[in-house]
């Protein structure tokens, strides 16, 4: 007869009792009640030690647990979390190992679950994932071989005047190079903030964007005032697929964390925004871990590019056999006596021209083909 489930403790006591009258041999005494060798000798150690009290049940949970978070890792988390409330778990572990190294921090998933005990964890919508494609990610070796602009949208202050967040990084290691408000889109105020970079930290190989004002137009090869000034730098100028953001993803995920941090709420004036800003871009470089570098820090890896920022524009030099053309104020260069439109953001720059097949013309600027030219009809084609 094995153990009635309504009764153990008086089937053990039962079973010590038979033991001990010596009617049985073991074998047979547990035959009888069901249970093996095994099962009786531990009871009848039990009782040994702890007479009648021993044979009751016992907790079959660890004596201790190796998931339990002391008081001291404890409070480390929670305030971690308070002081950077869109970080995850991981993230907190590794800026508070990098801080306290000699502390045993406990697995991402054990903190997470302590944070969602003390309520310091909301509850997010899932995005539906965007079905595309795919774009092959630009490699990079080095710091400043691309770096990604863009704009984080527009808002108002509480004051009511507009901002426009202008956003520089470097794609190799993340370094948020700009974060700058402001009060439009246009070229002629966007100059000045590359010109910033360019300064401290360099010039990069490339540059890659959207294919919206001021980074891009709908003319001739999308030239701007903005790009053609990158390419009389030698830098090339790559843009995304028009409604293709997730092609510079690294960037829009940075903008998620961006809006977070500093932009929801907006501040009272522009002045405060941009402290705001200034704040966010020196903790996303020098205290944020990033799981893209293992858990540093994107200041621990960049360095600045060894191209200095010239003084004065390079010479646009072209080939012996080129036919070389300075634009016009209108945007326009003459051609076998004609007048020939091509971009007005070429104005006081030189083109040049080269003769690929019988009356066929190749349009460059500096090494980048614009466009061709017929002499059939005239017309320049993108």
């Amino acid at each position: 007869m094995p153990w009635l489930e309504t009764a153990p403790v008086e089937q053990r006591q039962q079973f010590i009792e038979d033991y001990q009258e010596g009617f049985y041999s073991m074998s047979e005494l547990c035959a009888r009640y069901g249970i093996s060798r095994k099962t009786g000798y531990k009871w009848l150690e039990r009782f040994a030690d702890g007479g009648r009290r021993g044979l009751a049940d016992r907790s079959r949970a660890p004596h201790t647990c190796p998931h339990r978070i002391s008081d001291v890792v404890a409070e480390h988390l929670c305030q971690a979390r308070k002081k950077h409330p869109d970080w995850g778990p991981g993230k907190l572990l590794d800026w508070l190992a990098a801080r306290h190294p000699d502390i045993e921090w406990p697995a991402t998933s054990t903190a997470g679950d302590l944070l969602a005990r003390r309520g310091l964890v909301v509850k997010r919508r899932r995005r539906r994932p965007h079905q595309h494609p795919g774009v092959v990610a630009p490699v990079t070796t080095t710091p400043n071989d691309l770096w990604t602009a863009d704009f984080k949208g527009q808002f108002t202050t509480r004051d009511g005047i507009w901002c426009y967040p202008l956003t520089v990084a470097d794609q190799h290691t993340r370094f948020l190079l700009t974060c700058r408000g402001l009060l439009s889109t246009k070229g002629i105020g966007v100059k000045p903030f590359f010109e910033r970079a360019f300064r401290e930290y360099g010039l990069p190989l490339a540059i890659r964007t959207d294919n919206g004002v001021p980074f891009a137009t709908t003319g001739i090869h999308g030239l701007s005032q903005l790009n053609v000034w990158w390419m009389r730098l030698g830098i090339q100028h790559q843009r995304i697929h028009p409604g293709r953001p997730q092609q510079n993803g690294a960037h829009e995920r940075m903008h998620r964390t961006l809006k977070r941090a500093a932009i929801r709420p907006p501040r009272a004036n522009a002045a405060a925004q941009q402290r705001a800003f200034d704040a966010f871009r020196r903790e996303y470089n020098t205290e944020r871990p990033h799981e893209y570098l293992s858990g540093e820090t994107p200041a621990a890896h960049y360095a600045t590019s060894p191209r200095a920022y010239p003084k004065q524009l390079p010479a646009q030099e072209y080939p012996g056999h080129f036919l070389v053309k300075k634009i016009t104020t209108g945007g326009t260069f003459r051609f076998q006596h004609r007048l020939l439109f091509i971009a007005q953001s070429l104005t006081n720059h030189h083109i040049g021209l080269e003769e690929t097949d019988d009356g066929i013309w190749s349009i460059f600027f500096n090494t980048v083909l614009l466009a061709k030219l017929d002499e059939r009809d005239y017309i320049i084609r993108g």
